[in-house]
């Protein structure tokens, strides 16, 4: 299936297979092997010619060209409901690829970031509202980490998706709505990794994105603190030992100190007036 994110035109297999085999011709007097090798590369030909038709679609040819413009253009023809699979996934038999991933990968990073701003952009009509963020995380649930890896400047665009403002305003104030459901538990209802793979990118940009702030504020607040306190008690409790017990053992040996320095003053007495 990567073949069809090179964008190899398939005219060109049977010049391919035509030159391979006179190379081969040149090289050998066995007809059979000669014939063997014939039928075997223009089998595989026929196969990946079979997979290029198929699979390349109107978005992976945007995507080779990384254009953001002509891949808006070529979702624009999807249905409304098969509009993120078409960004998403490609198949072709039993074999599948995805041209977010692809775009990433091959670092045609315009088109990738209008794949993932088109994604998670809220569309309804009269039935249902569209929002691409679930089909992606379900897709991709390495995604953030892929991006850190590979693409770290689009970090902003996707966590901003992820983010709704309303048009208006009261007293002015804007309603915003938070989805931070895939920063915090992943497919298996675990904890996510994505806050951990954001914070080994080191960026202190992205770190400071007010939906990474709600996130670890709420994790501290609700979690992570109260563990913290019932793993900290027992040292707080031996801190506190530790304190006293200084004092104490401070003022016994000034206790022992002044009651030395009076018996040996006592002694010292006596002796004189012997």
């Amino acid at each position: 299936m990567r073949h069809v994110g090179y964008g190899i035109p398939t005219d060109l297999f049977g010049p391919f297979v035509t030159a391979c085999v006179q190379v081969i011709r040149s090289l050998t007097d066995d007809d059979k092997a000669e014939e063997a090798f014939r039928w075997s590369l223009s089998l595989i030909s026929r196969i990946l010619t079979r997979v290029i038709n198929e699979g390349s679609t109107i978005v992976m040819k945007a995507i080779n060209t990384n254009s953001a413009k002509g891949l808006r253009k070529a979702v624009g023809c999807a249905p409304r409901g098969k509009r993120a699979l078409w960004m998403l996934n490609i198949q072709v038999g039993t074999q599948s690829i995805s041209p977010l991933l692809w775009a990433i990968e091959t670092g045609s990073l315009e088109a990738a970031k209008a794949i993932i701003q088109d994604l998670l952009t809220i569309r309804a009509d009269r039935d249902r509202y569209y929002y691409g963020m679930d089909i992606m995380f379900e897709r991709h649930p390495d995604i953030i980490k892929r991006l850190c890896a590979d693409a770290p400047a689009l970090l902003p665009a996707l966590l901003d998706g992820l983010v709704w403002r309303s048009r208006t305003t009261e007293n002015g104030l804007r309603r915003v709505n938070c989805y931070i459901k895939h920063l915090l538990v992943d497919a298996d209802g675990e904890f996510n990794k994505a806050i951990e793979w954001i914070t080994d990118n080191q960026d202190p940009k992205v770190v400071c994105h007010p939906l990474l702030t709600i996130s670890t504020d709420m994790v501290w607040s609700r979690v992570a603190f109260r563990t913290f306190l019932v793993l900290k008690v027992w040292f707080l409790f031996t801190l506190i030992i530790f304190v006293m017990s200084q004092s104490i053992l401070n003022h016994l040996s000034a206790v022992e100190a002044i009651n030395s320095g009076a018996a040996s003053g006592a002694a010292s007495g006596a002796a004189s007036g012997a």
